[in-house]
């Protein structure tokens, strides 16, 4: 057996509106300018509070709390406007994945339980994820500790998972957890913060990730 865990944000679901609209909002509501969007994207991926204290380090903690709770209420109300979309071919990824006998599909996210059920349930995704690791319940990436969480769910041990991710915070997560970590071109990091972050590979479409998801399931592990 083998295990894939799929990042959601940038990797998943194209959800970069929403987070740009949403940060902007936050900022604003705390009296602050709204930073440019490659700012914002950069930090996708990170747990909320940790991701704001990066955008604004010269706020104080109440000012940097308000930016928090006005993210929030913008990203709600635009995720119940409509669904951030998946990739093109990412729903036929995760279907061929799991019509296989010899993989479990898990997720580690930086976004909330609630924010992984909304987009779960909007996409008829329920029962695909064995494992749903987010924010709520442990340190922000690029900590390990989603992906010790998921292991111990499953069983299995770290030559047996790899993380799929589209950030640098994903690709050092597999790294400290001893996954392979395998980064994907379309999200908010570009290639060289992948490649820096020791991504085993790099694909530039779900057609490419499959087929290197599949190699290396048919393969022994390695690190």
């Amino acid at each position: 057996m083998r295990l894939v865990i799929f990042d959601v944000d940038g990797t998943l679901i194209d959800s970069q509106t929403h987070i740009h609209h949403a940060m902007t909002f936050g900022f604003e509501q705390a009296g602050l300018a709204p930073l440019p969007k490659e700012q914002v994207l950069s930090i996708v991926g990170l747990s909320l509070p940790v991701a704001i204290a990066q955008l604004a380090p010269q706020a104080d903690a109440a000012t940097q709390a308000r930016i928090v709770a006005g993210y929030k209420d913008s990203f709600m109300r635009a995720r119940l406007d409509h669904a951030a979309p998946f990739y093109p071919g990412a729903m036929e990824c995760l279907d061929r994945l799991a019509a296989r006998d010899d993989l479990l599909l898990a997720v580690a996210t930086g976004k909330s339980r609630r924010g992984l059920d909304a987009m779960i349930e909007a996409h008829g995704l329920q029962g695909r994820f064995v494992s749903l690791q987010t924010a709520d319940g442990h340190p922000s990436k690029p900590h390990p500790a989603m992906l010790w969480q998921a292991l111990s769910d499953t069983g299995m041990d770290a030559a047996q998972a790899v993380m799929i991710g589209d950030t640098s915070f994903d690709m050092e997560m597999a790294r400290a957890a001893g996954l392979a970590g395998f980064g994907v071109s379309w999200g908010y990091h570009p290639v060289h913060a992948l490649q820096d972050a020791g991504a085993a590979q790099i694909l530039d479409d779900f057609a490419a990730l499959t087929q290197a998801i599949e190699g290396w399931a048919g393969t022994e592990a390695t690190r």
